[in-house]
């Protein structure tokens, strides 16, 4: 059973991805508020993010209003499953390890530009 908040994201993601089936949106809570794991195909993960993550940070606002709403902090983590693991992004992380040479080098170019766009995002305090 999904509660609303993850609803909520998941109503949003699959309305601009273009792979709405393997959109899922996982939910835990710990000591610092909820934590809403999104996970899409990786030709989507783009489109989630957006230039300079402007989508990413408009989700992470959309899920601020929620939070004042249900007195909650959520926070929102993208990710990436494009075959390197542990690789994931969130509003308050960098790009989790394996990040070597060889993983970054054997990287598609859509995959890098998304990386580097990921990296510069500012730490959002949701």
């Amino acid at each position: 059973m999904s509660t609303i908040d993850q609803q909520f994201i998941e109503y949003i993601v699959k309305s601009v991805v273009g792979h709405p089936d393997d959109v899922v949106v996982d939910r835990i809570i710990d000591e610092k508020g909820v934590l809403l794991t999104l996970t899409v195909h990786p030709e989507d993960l783009g489109r989630v993010i957006g230039k300079r993550g402007v989508t990413a940070q408009s989700l992470r606002t959309l899920l601020r209003a929620l939070g004042t709403k249900n007195d909650a902090r959520y926070n929102l983590k993208i990710v990436n499953n494009d075959g390197e693991e542990g690789a994931s992004y969130s509003s308050t992380d960098r790009p989790v390890e394996n990040t070597s040479e060889e993983a970054v080098d054997n990287g598609s170019d859509y995959s890098k530009k998304t990386r580097a766009e990921l990296a510069e995002l500012d730490d959002l305090d949701i």
